[in-house]
């Protein structure tokens, strides 16, 4: 039926409010095609100055930014804290287990017919021998789940193989081995990195101000090196507390039911330099009752909520290293690309140069848990006082490990140095000396020389770790040099374990003889560094996305200081740093050569 427009209005007028209403409803629905960017950004001006008048930019993004570094800092205790609980609770875990294990009348009792000996050989084999083939695996790892979820991977593992001893059978025991065998260098690789990546973003935290600047001229070189040392420092301090935390089983349960040394040392006649082996002599019974079920799960169920706490306080405190997008950017140069580049960084003569210090710096870690402690520490002072022993390391090492800031006002190489020579005084001591068995006089002398050897063991681990992250800048880089390093680690934490069997002189002669190496190739490298030798780095290729558009703000970056300045690194070395031969792919289908 046909409509008719109200009566007082004639066509014409009824014509002109129709087109007023249309005009109306149409300003409710669409944007206003008028309105330029000057006039929206002067409308927002307007309400800000009309309805904020205490409103302050400057101070709003004080507080911004101020937030921003609260973050970083809350991120390295974080990292720092779940790194100790984990292999506190690893390390504590292992080392009560294998002495009851170790125990004939343990082992004849509760599994008299598993073999337990055989499946503690086959968990060492798979700790110390799966490690060998981290480097093919690990940067891409960390690619795939980014530096915080590989973190929290690694983690959840550990905890794994504190699970997995709840019920010790062959089943249980030897694949939770493996598995924490296969991720010990992801774990220190991704907690080297994101330690690394946190002190980078504070610093651009802290200078916020001057990104306009920094866009158009160079950073320089060593603008973020005092806060890696800050942060490094801090994370080793927590870091070794944990071989502190990893005595508490043996203070507080295992110490209750050990022999003396008089009936744990009775067959023992060398100690130190005249012994071979592990402990020749010891008494195969060293438990003089046996801990009940009971307790044992109790001890275990503890341990488990340590580490089930270290994934929470990763999980939870520990912010992501990266953006998203950056991250993807970091997968997206092609899984070839990161299978190939920690072995193309090999080709740089720094790295080449840090392989024998890498070595010593596994060498050391483990000879002080197991050659020390039990050749020297328990032939002399008895099982029972082990703890104690490694427990006096744990601390000097925790408190020694701030003498690297120092680093802040001296040279780089002052505390490598400086470490390096007190553990060569300590094995030449240790070369020369052969405690008496079952002599407790000579306790003063073996805990200091486990507080001297903490203070060694700091400088090198702090030393080598602020090293790498001021030798290599660029975010993209950072995971590759820190697998490289702790990849090799694990291969000389593997040798000490084929080396068990060896007389102590050679073992000593052996690491004396690696520290030497490891210092003449450091301060070769470091000369060479001085006099601008030429560098070998192989070039990152460029992200390769195959879709076109938006993605991220890139020149204009809603975080300032934009985590981009990583690549201003190869920009600004000098230009005899990456080979003619490295370039970079000129087609997404190209791999780098």
């Amino acid at each position: 039926m046909r409509q008719h427009p109200p009566q007082g209005l004639g066509p014409p007028e009824a014509a002109m409010e129709k087109d007023l209403d249309c005009c109306q409803d149409g300003a409710k629905t669409v944007p206003s095609a008028g309105l330029s960017t000057e006039g929206t950004e002067t409308q927002l001006d307007d309400f800000v100055g009309a309805h904020h008048p205490d409103y302050n930019e400057e101070e709003e993004e004080q507080k911004y930014f101020r937030r921003k570094r609260l973050g970083v800092i809350k991120n390295v205790v974080a990292a720092s804290l779940a790194g100790t609980l984990t292999y506190g609770v690893y390390l504590g875990l292992l080392q009560m287990q294998l002495i009851l294990h170790y125990d004939e009348t343990y082992r004849e009792v509760k599994y008299s017919n598993i073999g337990l000996e055989d499946i503690d050989r086959k968990v060492l084999m798979g700790i110390n021998v799966t490690p060998v083939a981290a480097l093919l695996y690990t940067p891409v790892l960390i690619r795939f789940f980014g530096t915080k979820w590989a973190m929290f991977l690694a983690v959840g593992i550990y905890a794994l193989f504190v699970s997995s001893n709840y019920w010790e059978r062959y089943y249980t025991l030897v694949p939770s081995a493996v598995a924490i065998g296969g991720v010990i260098v992801p774990l220190w690789a991704s907690m080297g990195t994101y330690i690394t990546r946190m002190a980078q973003k504070y610093y651009e935290y802290v200078n916020y101000k001057e990104e306009q600047e920094k866009e158009r001229q160079r950073v320089p070189r060593d603008a973020c090196n005092a806060y890696i040392i800050v942060f490094q420092t801090v994370f080793y301090s927590c870091f070794h507390l944990s071989f502190v935390c990893a005595q508490m089983p043996m203070v507080f349960f295992l110490n209750n039911y050990l022999y003396q040394l008089n009936h744990t040392l009775f067959a023992v006649k060398h100690c130190g330099t005249l012994s071979h082996g592990t402990l020749p002599g010891f008494n195969k019974t060293v438990l003089q009752s046996l801990p009940r079920s009971v307790n044992l799960i109790i001890v275990e169920s503890v341990l488990m909520a340590a580490a089930f706490l270290a994934m929470l306080v990763v999980l939870v405190l520990c912010g992501a290293a990266y953006r998203p997008m950056e991250e993807i950017d970091m997968r997206s140069i092609g899984w070839g690309n990161i299978f190939q580049l920690p072995f193309k960084h090999m080709r740089d003569y720094r790295l080449r140069h840090l392989f024998p210090l890498f070595i010593y710096s596994g060498f050391e870690v483990l000879f002080v848990c197991t050659g020390f402690s039990l050749n020297y520490g328990v032939c002399a002072l008895g099982l029972e006082r082990l703890a104690y022993l490694l427990m006096a390391y744990g601390f000097s090492a925790s408190a020694c490990s701030s003498l690297a800031l120092c680093m802040l006002r001296l040279r780089r190489h002052i505390p490598l140095l400086a470490g390096a020579f007190i553990h060569a005084a300590l094995l030449v001591t240790l070369f020369c000396w052969a405690p008496e068995p079952r002599y407790l006089a000579q306790a003063p002398l073996l805990y200091s020389i486990a507080v001297l050897w903490g203070t060694g063991s700091a400088l090198n681990k702090t030393g080598i770790s602020i090293l790498l992250g001021m030798l290599y800048k660029k975010k993209e880089r950072q995971d590759f040099i820190f697998t490289i390093y702790h990849w090799w680690q694990a291969l000389a934490i593997f040798t000490v374990y084929l080396w068990s069997g060896l007389p102590m002189k050679a073992k000593l002669s052996i690491m004396l003889l690696t520290l030497v190496v490891a210092v003449g190739t450091y301060l070769w490298m470091e000369r060479k560094v001085a006099h601008n030798v030429e560098v070998r780095l192989p070039r990152i290729p460029r992200p390769r996305h195959k879709t076109r558009g938006y993605r991220y703000l890139e020149d204009n970056s809603d975080e300032t200081g934009s985590d981009g300045d990583g690549d201003k690194e190869d920009e600004g070395r000098h230009p005899t740093e990456a080979t003619s031969e490295d370039e970079l792919p000129k087609e997404d289908g190209e791999q780098l050569g």
